[in-house]
């Protein structure tokens, strides 16, 4: 059997090569040609994978070491009968944090506090549940907004849209790439969006790029109605918007989610899967690397304190615009952080 596989997914290298002919290459430029007579595929979001990488293939599984799967055309998959798995809830944690980073830094030029501000929660998955937590625990008067969610259960405490723009100081955007349907969610934040924004609120986005009308974003930096904007995806990554970048609070390569722990959850839960697939022995395979527990203790004091030790955002922000060309460079080398509550 042969696997593929994106040659910057961490801790996998030497874990398949007893079972599988393993050919590692850069995400962006796997071929139909690497693929053609490949068993598995395992990938990050880089790899579109659709009729042009799969036609005429042997591919029977895809595994994406990621929480999103918006670079797989799953139409294609089900119609073909290829199996594709994501890693969902792999870096929550890890985004979690980042939005903690974010957030200490902007109390600190904006000066103010958590009791003084209401955070409004876009998307309750994973991650919008962890980072509904984190803000609970800090004094964050925290609002939500998930309709897909809702709908299921009528008596959870969401709002609707409008209404958690008008009342949110400081809006976290959580939501999957979905371009049409009933919950779409591409090009989201538009025009009306940030127009039905509180004034000078906050604007982050940890999911994807093209949930933004970034034309829109800029409009609404430019007459003040966001405050300050924190941006870690983007439209037509890695080629990004320089001018946006710089007008933003704090910009990333799209790295919210690397953490060390976040990086090895991704990568355990894809071999687990394709384990299970193929029937081998490593179901319940896990790199070395230590596991953080929640703190359910922990206090806006206590990370305020500490952030700046494990993440700094505004030296991660200086470091990709110094040179955006390298967006990609940056995001393949970053050196993964310890998630630490």
């Amino acid at each position: 059997m042969k696997v593929v596989i994106d040659e910057n997914i961490p801790f996998i290298k030497g874990i398949l090569e007893p079972f599988f002919e393993v050919l590692y290459r850069e995400g962006q430029n796997i071929s139909a040609e690497d693929v053609n007579n490949a068993d598995a595929l395992i990938v990050r979001t880089r790899t579109r994978c659709d009729a042009g990488l799969l036609e005429g293939s042997s591919v029977r599984f895809i595994g994406t070491a990621t929480i999103g799967y918006d670079h797989i055309d799953t139409d294609y998959c089900r119609r073909n009968g290829i199996v594709y798995e994501t890693a969902a809830g792999c870096n929550a944690r890890a985004v979690m944090q980042y939005t903690a980073s974010a957030l200490v830094h902007l109390s600190r030029v904006q000066n103010w506090i958590p009791q003084n501000k209401t955070v409004g929660i876009i998307g309750v998955g994973n991650v919008g549940s962890c980072v509904k937590w984190f803000a609970e625990k800090c004094g964050f008067r925290v609002l939500c907004c998930d309709p897909p969610k809702q709908e299921q259960n009528l008596s959870l405490p969401y709002v609707e849209l409008g209404e958690l723009l008008d009342a949110s100081d400081i809006i976290s955007m959580h939501v999957p790439l979905i371009r049409d349907g009933r919950y779409r969610t591409y090009l989201i934040a538009d025009e009306n969006f940030f127009r039905r924004m509180r004034e000078e609120a906050v604007f982050i986005n940890t999911s994807r790029g093209e949930i933004v009308d970034e034309t829109a974003l800029q409009d609404a930096i430019t007459s003040g109605r966001v405050s300050a904007a924190v941006l870690d995806v983007w439209n037509k990554e890695p080629q990004i918007n320089a001018v946006l970048a710089h007008e933003t609070a704090y910009s990333t390569p799209h790295i919210a989610g690397y953490s060390l722990q976040g990086k090895a959850n991704g990568t355990a839960i894809i071999i687990n899967k394709l384990s299970r697939f193929f029937g081998l022995p490593l179901r319940n395979w896990y790199p070395e690397v230590p596991c953080i527990e929640p703190d359910e203790n922990i206090t806006w004091e206590y990370i305020c304190d500490t952030i700046d030790e494990y993440f700094n955002i505004q030296t991660e922000s200086a470091r990709l615009l110094r040179n955006i060309a390298n967006f990609e460079t940056i995001r393949n080398n970053y050196d993964y952080r310890s998630e630490y509550f």
